[in-house]
């Protein structure tokens, strides 16, 4: 079957969104710009944007456009679930779409990973996996950031293990591109190469971010730190993962993620990728 697959949202989003959109075993995704490079499964990947379907309902329709989606014989859509208007439109034209919600619905107490599976008909329990080379795994990498700064453990606190964790191994602080971190030794826009870096990493310790996801799906063990999300529904899904969480961030000490880095550091498997901070 000629199958579009469209999956717009956040990079977590995106990554926990993976087994089910691989599951549907699309010729096409269409997906934001920065999540082009996380599709390694054969599918053709094309950023949203340069399609023209951002402007689908906004002005006149294209007709180039309108042809290649009829081109489709189902077009799976995370994207505009709801809008009511935009899935008339579509509707209207005769287009083969087939809309599913873009988040769990509230009280969801389920994992997102499951959710999403269970929506395209596929069964739960898959792990996110972005292959990437491998080679042996070395330090730490730390990514303070996140969607939101209320899921953000205090950056002095980062500091603090960053020091103390200095003592028994390298690390590379990890940040966006427009992230205020002067001391960040790793700012990849491009999200693959990214992944190809923390591949790299012995442990990676993160909030409940987009990154901690994708450290999880190339196998990197991770030390998430949550805060006000639930973790049963937003923990990443890994082969080695850890989650310290509580109602305050604050309350979450240095010695307490020391003590689980040491737990994921004493096994950690063989990669594939350099030194996480060169």
């Amino acid at each position: 079957m000629n199958r579009l697959v469209i999956r717009p949202g956040a990079i977590g989003d995106f990554i926990v969104s993976l087994p089910a959109i691989e599951s549907l075993r699309p010729a096409e995704v269409w997906t934001a710009s920065a999540h082009v490079p996380l599709v390694r499964f054969g599918a053709r990947a094309r950023s949203i944007a340069s399609t023209g379907l951002d402007l689908l309902g906004i002005t006149e329709p294209d007709s180039a456009l309108i042809g290649r989606l009829r081109g489709f014989d189902e077009i799976i859509s995370w994207y505009g679930s709801n809008r009511a208007e935009f899935r008339g439109l579509v509707e209207s034209l005769g287009l083969p779409f087939r809309f599913l919600h873009a988040l769990p619905q509230a009280g969801c107490t389920m994992h997102a990973i499951d959710y999403y599976l269970l929506q395209t008909g596929a069964l739960p329990g898959a792990i996110p996996w972005i292959p990437v080379p491998k080679n042996e795994r070395r330090g730490a990498v730390i990514h303070p950031f996140s969607g939101s700064p209320r899921k953000n453990w205090p950056l002095d606190r980062y500091r603090e293990l960053v020091r103390r964790l200095s003592e028994t191994m390298p690390v590379a602080w990890c940040a966006g591109p427009e992230d205020r971190l002067p001391e960040a030794d790793i700012r990849i826009p491009d999200l693959y190469e990214l992944a190809y870096r923390l591949a790299a990493a012995q442990v990676f310790i993160g909030n409940d971010s987009g990154i901690a996801h994708l450290a999880a799906a190339v196998g990197t063990p991770v030390v998430a730190l949550f805060g006000p999300t639930d973790p049963r529904v937003w923990a990443p899904r890994g082969r080695q993962v850890s989650i310290l969480q509580r109602s305050e961030l604050s309350e979450i000490e240095v010695a307490e993620v020391l003590l689980e880095i040491r737990g994921q550091t004493e096994h950690s498997p063989i990669s594939d990728a350099p030194d996480p901070g060169k």
